[in-house]
């Protein structure tokens, strides 16, 4: 990211930080991936029950290997044979780490999801989700989040994971009902009925897709 880039981030995250106090949620900024590990780890009690969905934003800062090596109870579904029970565990954790496959910069968060797990999750569940959102996925909108989510985070994430849909071979979403699709559930964010419950890091960073 060029530097004049980050200098207009940093402004721009007073506009989201504000939005999102707006919708009872509550935002931070961080210039560099060290200072958002140091932030999400402030947010999470030593001893926590811990899980989350496929947040490579989070692996990218730190995040995910300093919860598997601290004094934490790290719920990995990596580590179970049964996936579903690692899935279920995920609504009665004391914390869960999410992304964001784009958010406005009036403090609106946009997923989508294959099983839903994780959009279920941010939803309902969890006593606290914290976010790691890069400034990469700040939108005008709506609709341009809707769009960034369906045509670069989808494509991406198909490929990633080597799935067979349209999307993986055209690098743009077709809207497609394959049965690999990841574009299942899409989940808008606009506002916490909980307070305390939603925390964003913001990261002046490209991160994630």
């Amino acid at each position: 990211m060029h530097e004049i880039e980050k200098q207009r981030n940093t402004l721009l995250s007073k506009k989201i930080i504000d939005g999102l106090k707006s919708r009872n949620m509550t935002g931070y900024f961080a210039e560099t991936k060290e200072e958002a590990l140091a932030k999400a780890l402030e947010l999470i009690p030593e001893g926590s029950s811990v899980t989350m969905g496929g947040a490579m934003s989070a692996h990218e800062i730190g995040l995910v290997d300093a919860l598997k090596n601290g004094n934490y109870n790290f719920i990995d579904r990596d580590n179970y044979e049964d996936k579903r029970a690692a899935m279920l565990a995920a609504y009665d954790a004391d914390v869960f780490i999410s992304s964001a496959n784009a958010m406005t910069d009036d403090g609106i968060l946009v997923n989508i999801d294959g099983n839903a797990n994780r959009v279920s999750a941010i939803a309902q569940g969890p006593r606290k989700v914290v976010f790691i959102v890069g400034m990469n996925k700040i939108t005008s909108d709506i609709d341009s989040a809707m769009k960034r989510a369906r045509n670069i985070a989808a494509p991406v994430n198909c490929q990633r994971f080597g799935l067979s849909t349209p999307c993986s071979k055209t690098g743009a979403c077709m809207n497609c009902k394959s049965p690999d699709t990841i574009c299942c559930q899409f989940l808008i964010t606009r506002f916490s009925r909980h307070a305390d419950r939603i925390h964003v890091v913001l990261v002046n960073e490209d991160l994630g897709f």
